[in-house]
C-alpha cells in the first residue's frame, strides 16, 4: 500500500486520523521490508503487532509468519482489516485460545499465516491479565503516545517476547539503546535492557509517514536475554532503585537511595562494589545496578 493508496483509502471511508492516538502510518515500502528483515522471522514463528492501522506492515508479516496477533484500538481501523485480510470477529474466548497456542489449523496448505485481530487499548490489553510471550516476538510500527509505557510493560521479565522490532520516536529509540554516561540513559533504559540487548537500530524519515509526524523515528532491534540477569523476585526491588536513582539525576545517588534504604547498608554496598560514594545515577552501568540490587535483596 503506497501513500497515493492509503491517502484515497482514508478518504473514501472518511477516516480522520487522530494525532492523540498516534495515527502516523508509515508507508514507505523500502522501510516497511527493512523492518521485516530486521525481524528475521521464520515460517513457524507468532507475531505480535500494536496499532497495524491499515495494514501494509501486517501483510508483509503474513507472508512470512505462521501466526500474527495485531492489536488496534481504532473501531474504523479494526473493520477495514477485517475486511483486507477476511478477519471474522473472534470470540474472547478464540483470541484466547490463540495467544495459549491452540489456534485451529487445517490440513490444508496456508498461502499466509493465521491471522488473529483483537478491537483494544493495546497498553490496557498487556495489563489486564499476565499472558506468556516467551515464544512471540513484537514487530510493531508503535503509536508514539504509548511506546514506552508498552515496551516497560511487555519487555519485563521472563514472560517477555523473544524479540522486539519496534519503530518509535528518535528520542525514545535513544534511550532504549543508551549506555552509562550517556545523555539518553536512563530509567527507560535500565527498565528494558534488564531483559533486552539492544543490538541495532536504524532512522526513519518522517516522510516515510502518513501524516509526517513533528518527529524523528527509529526502528530499534532488542533481542531477549538468556539467562536473565534477576530471578523474579528481585525485580521489584531493581525498579525502585532504579526510579529512586534517576529521580533527581543532578544528585548523588547515595543521597537519594537513603530515603528507603539504610545509610551503613548502602555504603556497605558501594564500598563492595567499589562505587564512589559521591557517584551519580546515570555513570553506574547495568551490571553495577544489578550487582547493588542483589545485596540490597540480600542476596550478596
Amino acid at each position: 500500500m503506497n501513500l497515493t493508496e492509503m491517502r484515497e483509502l482514508l478518504a473514501k471511508r472518511d477516516i480522520q486520523l487522530t494525532k492523540s492516538l498516534g495515527q502516523n502510518f508509515l508507508h514507505d515500502a523500502n522501510q516497511l521490508r527493512r523492518i521485516v528483515d530486521a525481524a528475521k522471522i521464520q515460517p513457524a514463528d507468532k507475531i505480535l503487532e500494536v496499532g497495524p492501522g491499515l495494514g501494509p506492515l501486517t501483510e508483509l508479516l503474513l507472508e512470512q509468519a505462521g501466526e500474527v496477533l495485531a492489536v488496534e484500538m481504532d473501531g474504523r481501523l479494526v473493520d477495514f482489516l477485517r475486511e483486507r485480510f477476511g478477519a471474522e470477529k473472534q470470540s474472547d474466548e478464540v483470541l484466547k485460545n490463540a495467544l495459549a497456542g491452540q489456534s485451529e489449523t487445517s490440513g490444508e496448505p496456508r498461502q499466509l499465516g493465521a491471522f488473529h485481530l483483537w478491537h483494544d487499548d493495546a497498553l490496557a490489553f498487556l495489563k489486564r491479565e499476565p499472558r506468556d510471550w516467551s515464544d512471540w516476538m513484537l514487530v510493531a510500527n508503535l503509536p508514539y503516545s504509548v511506546a514506552s509505557p508498552i515496551l516497560v510493560e511487555l519487555a519485563a521479565g521472563p514472560r517477555a517476547p523473544k524479540r522486539i522490532v519496534a519503530t518509535l520516536q528518535l528520542e525514545v529509540a535513544k534511550r532504549l539503546m543508551a549506555r552509562a554516561d550517556d545523555d539518553d540513559y536512563g530509567i527507560l533504559t535500565l527498565l528494558v535492557q534488564l531483559d533486552f540487548v539492544p543490538r541495532e537500530w536504524f532512522k526513519i524519515p518522517p516522510g516515510c509517514f502518513y501524516p509526517a509526524p513533528d518527529v524523528d523515528s527509529a526502528c530499534v532491534i532488542l533481542e531477549r536475554r538468556a539467562p536473565p540477569l534477576l530471578p523474579v523476585e528481585q525485580r521489584e526491588t531493581f525498579r525502585k532503585l532504579v526510579k529512586k536513582a534517576f529521580s533527581q539525576r543532578r544528585k548523588m545517588m547515595l543521597k537519594l537511595l537513603k530515603q528507603d534504604w539504610p545509610k551503613e547498608k548502602l555504603e556497605a554496598a558501594f564500598a563492595a562494589l567499589n562505587i564512589s560514594l559521591m557517584e551519580r545515577a546515570e555513570k553506574l552501568s547495568l551490571e553495577q545496578f544489578v550487582a547493588l540490587t542483589q545485596i540490597l535483596a540480600g542476596e550478596k
